[in-house]
């Protein structure tokens, strides 16, 4: 039987945290996560094709199921995460709906990523329905190669190298609604830079198959999976996974593009 997107995630992110120690704590927590994920994005997709309810009469159909899922949701944070974001769970647990509708609101808006746990919750939150609204419009992505993701404006989380002929073939992914479209190898996703000099590539003996792809002109790095050398990684998973690469590469002045969906 085939299974789903999400129980490859779940299942790739469990393994790795029997395998990487170092990893484990955040790889299970995001296991979790992306549980509870895989079921809102059941009901969001059954929901769909509802009419809107009489509470939000102008909004979405879904808009329901997502207001009457955020509290189930800092549950799981509540019980699974580490303790600051546990925290911020409680301290959002006893405000009001309005301000859970805030926090949403700017946070879908908002392309920027930061490290701010409140951000970190409400787009780990929304990632599932930015999944869901992409799939649905079922937008192409031939031709288009600009280092913004298509769909949502945000800049590209991690790149995949896929096999193509004798090589690999570039692609960005955007870490929020996992939009995934063609890019050029040699091209920093941040700035233009196409000075080959100027964009070393690292790697790891421990993760032979991650790059660090970095950018002297703006001082910028992004992950890549290699795919063409672990066949079986699932890259937003991957790319947790080694948070080492993450350390080595701001130890020597890098920051990192986009921040992931655990807010690495």
């Amino acid at each position: 039987m085939k299974i789903s997107n999400w129980q490859r995630r779940i299942q790739r992110a469990e393994h790795l945290a029997s395998e990487y120690s170092f990893a484990s704590e955040i790889l299970r927590f995001y296991a979790e996560i992306a549980r509870f994920q895989e079921g809102l994005y059941g009901r969001l997709e059954a929901d769909s094709e509802k009419p809107s309810s009489n509470e939000y009469p102008s909004g979405p159909p879904e808009l329901q199921t997502l207001v009457d899922s955020f509290s189930p949701f800092l549950s799981v944070i509540e019980k699974h995460g580490p303790q600051r974001l546990a925290a911020i769970a409680r301290e959002l647990h006893g405000s009001s709906r309005e301000s859970w509708s805030e926090l949403l609101d700017a946070s879908w808006s908002t392309t920027e990523s930061t490290n701010a746990p409140k951000e970190f919750v409400a787009r780990a939150f929304l990632q599932p329905y930015a999944e869901l609204l992409r799939l649905r419009l079922e937008m192409t992505f031939d031709g288009y190669n600009q280092p913004l993701c298509p769909f949502c404006n945000r800049k590209a989380g991690l790149g995949v190298l896929r096999p193509q002929g004798d090589g690999g073939q570039r692609s960005l992914l955007c870490s929020f609604c996992l939009a995934e479209w063609d890019f050029r190898r040699i091209l920093c996703a941040g700035c233009g830079e196409e000075d080959n000099r100027k964009l070393p590539v690292y790697t790891a003996s421990d993760f032979n198959y991650v790059r660090v792809e970095c950018c002297d002109s703006c001082k910028t790095y992004i992950k890549s999976v290699d795919l063409t050398k672990n066949g079986l990684a699932e890259p937003m998973v991957d790319e947790m996974a080694t948070a080492p690469l993450d350390l080595w590469a701001q130890e020597r002045g890098y920051s990192k593009l986009q921040l992931n969906l655990m807010g690495m």
